[in-house]
């Protein structure tokens, strides 16, 4: 239970098996909300080394409630949202098996909220996989960036020439990072649901991708422990 400004947030700590101190990973869900899948994001970053907090960004009324709410918060660039966030960073700093530092991935909606959360937000680093288009003021927001990792999918139609735009906006920037596009694979290549409507969603371009992920989570993690140490 996560202490913040509208009370306590239920979260998924899951901890490396190494007893020593070791970065920390705030990890953003999709716009499903907590889910096993998301609990398993955080589950092969602890394997990978570090300390990962998967959060929940619905937990004072679910998606239905809040999902509205959250979606304000990120047009805006500040709000509740982001306080919850800040909340869950610095407990995760705070516990005795952390180093103090800190970094954040995210998937669909959990991407884009990343993104966001580049500058000024207190993270070393960040994931972000198939977050949605670049907002328009992404050269702005990039002055003071910590490091980048993105993942993204050539057959997503959401995210059409976005990795391309990223990559540039962060050379521009000079920004660490390494961006890659999976040519096989899709939007939400990551996230391995067992739903039936997510599977039904394979037709709209949105499917798990075995190889991607596990190239993917290999470059994450690899990144995050170049950036994050450990």
């Amino acid at each position: 239970m996560i202490p913040t400004s509208r009370g306590e947030m239920p979260a998924w700590l899951a901890i490396p098996s190494a007893p020593q101190q070791v970065p920390g990973v705030v990890v953003l869900h999709d716009v499903g909300g907590m889910s096993q899948d998301h609990r398993n994001q955080a589950e092969w970053l602890a394997e990978a080394g570090f300390l990962a907090l998967a959060v929940d960004l619905y937990y004072l009324g679910g998606i239905l409630r809040c999902l509205r709410a959250v979606a304000r918060d990120l047009i805006a660039h500040s709000g509740s949202t982001y306080d919850d966030v800040e909340a869950c960073r610095s407990w995760l700093a705070a516990q005795p098996g952390c180093t103090g530092r800190i970094g954040v991935v995210g998937f669909c909606m959990g991407g884009g909220f990343a993104l966001l959360l580049l500058s000024g937000h207190g993270f070393s680093a960040a994931s972000i996989n198939y977050g949605g288009k670049l907002p328009p003021d992404v050269d702005i927001f990039l002055k003071a960036a910590c490091p980048v990792i993105g993942s993204y999918g050539a057959k997503s139609p959401y995210e059409k020439g976005v990795a391309e735009e990223l990559e540039l906006a962060l050379q521009r920037a000079l920004v660490p990072h390494d961006v890659k596009e999976y040519p096989e694979a899709g939007h939400s290549f990551m996230n391995q649901k067992e739903q039936f409507w997510f599977k039904v969603l394979r037709f709209a371009g949105i499917a798990y991708n075995e190889p991607a992920t596990m190239d993917a989570r290999r470059r994450i993690a690899t990144f995050f422990h170049t950036h994050l140490g450990g």
